[in-house]
């Protein structure tokens, strides 16, 4: 397994956590919630793939 898909895979549970205790505080609902994290999946597996041209 590539290095840089393990930091992404730990980046992705980092940013999760993160949001999941940001999202309380600005009420986010589950719609907002996974549309975050669709477009921060997207986002990452594009920086990935750039990386390994």
């Amino acid at each position: 397994m590539d290095a840089g898909l393990i930091l992404l895979v730990f980046l992705a549970l980092l940013v999760a956590w993160a949001l999941n205790r940001v999202r309380r505080a600005i009420r986010l609902g589950p719609v907002g919630y996974a549309g975050v994290m669709i477009v921060f999946v997207i986002v990452m597996l594009l920086l990935w793939g750039q990386t390994k041209v």
